[in-house]
């Protein structure tokens, strides 16, 4: 598993990712393959052997509106592929991401923000050292989020 540059190829799949309730709001599909591809935005494809099967983020898109946010880590976000959730992989994404983060933006921290109700990537998270730091309603739907930070320099 690896993280790569996002194509144009990557960015038309992901847009199209719809996820089954309660992950919905996790959906890819209001998304514009351009800002996928826009380096600004800062997504990247998560790759398997040559197969596409997620995506990372990072810097503020990796924020939800709502929450409250500063300069003092690093966001990062992201998804597997649909057909692949819950089945495991999810340590190995984050693990390959925050690698890769760390090796291209050298940040003193990472944050992440999950949804509330998702208890398995609560987990995953939680078992990677991060420590939940607040909680917050998005001001789009209301759902409750969790933000989570993990130092990597003292």
């Amino acid at each position: 598993m690896h993280v790569a540059a996002m194509t144009p190829a990557h960015a038309a799949r992901i847009v199209t990712w719809c996820y089954p309730e309660p992950y919905a709001c996790y959906d890819m599909t209001g998304a514009e393959p351009d800002t996928l591809l826009d380096p600004s935005s800062g997504y990247f494809a998560l790759i398997s052997g040559h197969e596409l099967i997620g995506f990372r983020s990072f810097g503020p898109d990796g924020r939800v509106p709502g929450g409250s946010y500063d300069d003092s880590a690093l966001d990062t976000g992201g998804g597997l592929r649909p057909d692949l959730t819950g089945r495991g992989l999810g340590r190995s994404a984050i693990e390959t991401s925050l690698r890769f983060g760390r090796e291209r933006f050298s940040p003193v921290a990472f944050r992440l923000t999950v949804a509330s109700f998702n208890t398995r990537a609560q987990l995953v998270v939680g078992r990677l050292g991060f420590r939940r730091v607040g909680r917050f309603a998005a001001s789009t739907d209301g759902r409750e989020y969790d933000i989570f930070v993990r130092a990597e320099r003292p």
